[in-house]
């Protein structure tokens, strides 16, 4: 044989990942990541919904024990309640008219100044209802409500 014939290159099939192949694996990971935002999205969302609404709980259970340990007066604490930021004496004497006043910069401060509270006290049954805005979940009737009712 001769020496040209016995040293040809073979010819072998090309190997590895074409431009299209990779393209298509990027496209993949991109929509991954973009479900992925959207899921780290979401879940700001809904902590922060469940912090108002531990939020309320706290601030519903706070009255209710006032007026536990002020059964005698337990109807004065009734009455609509408008959080407020503005006026607020962490110091006011502890009076049914004094608590409501802490009452509602504790509202405020905690799920806003548009929040509202409201305590009906009738035989010996307290009900409280507190009412917030909550605009990442409907923009249109963003107002979200939590109720206790509790026997005193």
């Amino acid at each position: 044989m001769s020496a040209s014939r016995r040293f040809r290159p073979v010819k072998h099939r090309q190997s590895g990942f074409t431009l299209i192949e990779v393209m298509i694996a990027i496209l993949i990971l991109a929509f991954g990541l973009l479900g992925f935002a959207l899921l780290q999205t979401m879940s700001v969302r809904f902590s922060q919904s469940a912090n108002d609404r531990t939020q309320a709980t706290n601030l519903a259970y706070d009255i209710l024990d006032q007026m536990r340990s002020n059964r005698l007066a337990a109807a004065q604490y009734g009455g609509n309640y408008t959080g407020t930021t503005t006026g607020c004496d962490p110091d006011a004497a502890i009076t049914p008219g004094g608590y409501r006043t802490v009452w509602q910069c504790r509202l405020g401060s905690a799920l806003g100044a548009g929040a509202t509270g409201n305590v009906v006290y009738a035989n010996g049954v307290a009900t409280v209802t507190i009412t917030w805005g909550d605009q990442r979940w409907d923009e249109v009737n963003p107002n979200t409500t939590f109720q206790v009712r509790s026997r005193l």
